[in-house]
């Protein structure tokens, strides 16, 4: 069973930055494509950025492009998130996913296409 664990949330000013971490435990002899997603309180679930398992693709949400950026650190079996200039509707849960990809190159951006999620980290961002 693979578990994701989310960290780095917390409560910042708008303009400012926060950078979430996801760490994957269990079978990981091979790294898995990855996924941020966000919840905001009274909406659906949305994809906010991918990153394939090699690390060399990437795809955002239009709503943070130029000011999110994923990463991911194989070695360690991280998944990063950056976020700056956020922006008080950035405000919501942060959930990451891993998949099963078929290439080093796989990107996911629905949801159903993830085989794993973390149990979220809040983010707040005040005006």
């Amino acid at each position: 069973q693979v578990h994701l664990v989310e960290s780095g949330g917390g409560l910042v000013q708008a303009g400012g930055s926060l950078r979430l971490s996801c760490v994957t435990s269990g079978p990981t002899y091979m790294p898995y494509a990855g996924g941020w997603f966000r919840q905001a309180p009274g909406r659906e679930r949305e994809f906010v950025a991918a990153i394939s398992r090699s690390g060399s693709s990437a795809n955002y949400a239009e709503s943070v492009k130029g000011r999110f950026t994923v990463s991911r650190d194989n070695a360690q079996n991280l998944v990063f998130l950056k976020m700056n200039s956020l922006k008080p509707k950035d405000t919501a849960v942060y959930y990451c996913a891993a998949g099963t990809a078929v290439s080093d190159d796989t990107i996911y951006v629905r949801g159903s296409e993830y085989n794993f999620w973390g149990q979220g980290t809040q983010v707040t961002v005040s005006s």
